[in-house]
C-alpha cells in the first residue's frame, strides 16, 4: 500500500515550502523544541518550589509567626531538610500529574492561576496527611504546611505567568504549535480553522489540506489554507513541512486507504487523527473500548448517568430546596399579596411542563401575568415588554422572584436546582424532529436555573443557542459547575422578561 503515496509534489508551491522550513528549522528541531520548553518550565518549577518551601520555613520559625501554635523548641533548617526535599518533589509530581508540562498545555492556557491553585491545595492536603500517617520526627508543623501551600501558589503563579509571557512571543509560539494537514475539507474542518484563527494562543495550526483519493473536497477550502490537489503528495508533504498531525476530516475513504495512511503516519512519527463526523453530538462522551480485542467507538455514559453523581446532585437539591423555601417564604408572601392586590385571583400559577424522560409535571410560579393572558388560546413564549404582564410581575421576572415556588418542585423530585429549563409540551411538540439532538436535554431533570439561562438564552431568544448550551451542560456536568451556575443566577438576569 505504500505505493499509494509517491514523492510527488509537482503541484506544491516549492518556494513557500522552503520558506516554511527555513523558518522552523529541521524537522527534528521542531519536534524537540516543545520538549526543551517543557524541561525549561520544569527546571523553573524545581527552583521555585524549593525556594517557596524555604521561605515558608523562614516565615514559620524565624518571624513572629513562630509564637503561634505549639511546636517543638529548637527547630533548625537541617531538621526540616527532608520535609523540604520531599515536599518539593511531591509538589512537582502533582504538577506533572496535572499535565502541566505538556507543550500544548503550556501554550494554550491563558492563565495558570486555577490550575496552580488546585495543584497546590491537593499537594498541601496530601503532604500533611502523608506526614501524619507515617508520624515523621520532628512532627510536621501544620502552620508550616499552610504557609508552604500559600507561598507555593504565589511563587508558582508568578513564575508561570512570566514564563507564559515569554511563550506568547510568536517566534516561540510558532514552534510550539502542532502543525496539521487536513485530508478533505468539511464543515468541521472549517469550524476548527476558525476556532484556531480566533485564538492566538491555540496549540494547533492548520498548515495545508489535500483532497480525498478521488481528488474531491466536500466543500471548497478557504484561500488562506495552502491547498495541494494531489493526494499522492502526502508522503513528501509529511517530510517537507514538518507536520505533526494528519487529520482526516472527510471519512469517506476506502478501507485500504485508511490502513495505508495510518501506516504511513506511524512510520513518519506523525499523529493520525480522525474527525468522527458520524457523532455530531455528545463528543465529550466518545469512548474507545475493546470487545474481545475488537476496537469499538461509541458514546459512553454521560456524567449524570452515574449513580454516585445522581445521588450527590439529589442530596444537594434536597438541602438547597429546603433552605431556598425557608428563605424565600417571606418573599413569596409579600409578592403574592402584591399580585392579589393588582389582579385579584389565584396567586400561584401551575403550568404543565416536560420533565426528565419526557414525563410531564406541573411547575409552580408566582403569577406574573393577568388571569386572561391566554384567553385567545394562543400559547407562546413571553416577549420583551409583554403587555400581559402585571406591573409587579415585571419586577418579579427581572429578579427571578416568580420562580421561587419551584423549590417545591425540586423537593418533590420533579426538577433540580440546576438543569435545562423545562418547556411547555405544546411549544416543543415538533422540536425533536426539527432540531438535531433536542431530546438529549430530557435525559436529565429540568432546573430552576441553567447554563443557557445565565448566558441570556431564555424566553423568546435563539432556540438553537439555547439547546446548544443545554447540551453542553448535559455533557460537562460536575458539582463545581452546578455551584457556579447557582451563584451566577443572582447576578445574571439578561433577557429575564
Amino acid at each position: 500500500m505504500e505505493g499509494a503515496f509517491e514523492a510527488d509534489v509537482r503541484t506544491a508551491d516549492r518556494p513557500a515550502v522552503s520558506a516554511r522550513r527555513a523558518n522552523l528549522g529541521t524537522m527534528e528541531e521542531c519536534r524537540q523544541f516543545p520538549h526543551r520548553i517543557a524541561f525549561l518550565c520544569f527546571a523553573g518549577d524545581v527552583v521555585v518550589a524549593f525556594a517557596c518551601l524555604l521561605v515558608a520555613f523562614w516565615l514559620r520559625f524565624d518571624t513572629a509567626v513562630r509564637n503561634f501554635g505549639v511546636e517543638e523548641p529548637g527547630i533548625i533548617l537541617s531538621s526540616y531538610s527532608n520535609y523540604i526535599i520531599f515536599g518539593s518533589a511531591s509538589l512537582l509530581l502533582v504538577l506533572a500529574q496535572k499535565q502541566m508540562y505538556d507543550g500544548s498545555w503550556l501554550l494554550h492556557r491563558h492563565s495558570p492561576l486555577k490550575d496552580v491553585v488546585v495543584a497546590c491545595l491537593v499537594w498541601g492536603a496530601g503532604f500533611l496527611g502523608f506526614s501524619l500517617f507515617f508520624k515523621f520526627q520532628p512532627p510536621l508543623s501544620r502552620i508550616y504546611v499552610a504557609l508552604a501551600t500559600v507561598t507555593a501558589m504565589t511563587g508558582l503563579y508568578t513564575w508561570r505567568r512570566l514564563f507564559f509571557c515569554y511563550l506568547r512571543q510568536e517566534s516561540i509560539a510558532g514552534k510550539l504549535r502542532q502543525r496539521i494537514l487536513v485530508v478533505g475539507w468539511t464543515d468541521y474542518a472549517q469550524r476548527l480553522k476558525e476556532i484556531i484563527e480566533n485564538d492566538p494562543s491555540h496549540p494547533y495550526e492548520v498548515v495545508c489540506c489535500i483532497p480525498t483519493p478521488e481528488g474531491t473536497f466536500q466543500q471548497e477550502p478557504p484561500q488562506s489554507v495552502q491547498r495541494y490537489d494531489n493526494y499522492r503528495a502526502i508522503h513528501s508533504l509529511l517530510t517537507t513541512l514538518a507536520l505533526d498531525i494528519v487529520l482526516v476530516a472527510d471519512v469517506n475513504l476506502p478501507v485500504k486507504q485508511w490502513e495505508a495512511l495510518a501506516s504511513l503516519c506511524e512510520k513518519e512519527l506523525v499523529q493520525f487523527k480522525v474527525v468522527p463526523s458520524y457523532f455530531s453530538i455528545l463528543v465529550s462522551g466518545l469512548f474507545l473500548e475493546t470487545l474481545s480485542g475488537i476496537p469499538i467507538l461509541g458514546v459512553s455514559r454521560l456524567p449524570l448517568d452515574r449513580m454516585f453523581n445522581k445521588l450527590v446532585k439529589r442530596l444537594i437539591d434536597i438541602v438547597g430546596a429546603a433552605v431556598g423555601l425557608l428563605l424565600s417564604a417571606p418573599l413569596i408572601a409579600i409578592f403574592g399579596a402584591l399580585v392579589y392586590l393588582e389582579s385579584p385571583g389565584p396567586v400561584f400559577y401551575r403550568q404543565r411542563r416536560l420533565g426528565r424522560n419526557g414525563k410531564t409535571f406541573y411547575m409552580l410560579k408566582v403569577r406574573s401575568m393577568r388571569l386572561d393572558a391566554e384567553k385567545d388560546g394562543k400559547i407562546g413564549w413571553s416577549r420583551k415588554d409583554d403587555p400581559r404582564r402585571l406591573r409587579v410581575g415585571t419586577f418579579m421576572r427581572r429578579w427571578n422572584i416568580d420562580e421561587t415556588p419551584q423549590f417545591w418542585n425540586v423537593l418533590k423530585g420533579e426538577m433540580s436546582l440546576v438543569g435545562p429549563r423545562p418547556e411547555r409540551p405544546e411549544l416543543i411538540r415538533n422540536f425533536k424532529r426539527e432540531i438535531p439532538h433536542y431530546n438529549v436535554r430530557h435525559t436529565v431533570k429540568p432546573g430552576i436555573t441553567g447554563w443557557a439561562q445565565v448566558n441570556g438564552f431564555r424566553g423568546d431568544t435563539d432556540l438553537f443557542q439555547r439547546i446548544s448550551h443545554d447540551l453542553y451542560y448535559v455533557e460537562h456536568w460536575n458539582l463545581l459547575f452546578d455551584l457556579q451556575l447557582m451563584c451566577r443566577t443572582f447576578v445574571k438576569n439578561k433577557n429575564a422578561i
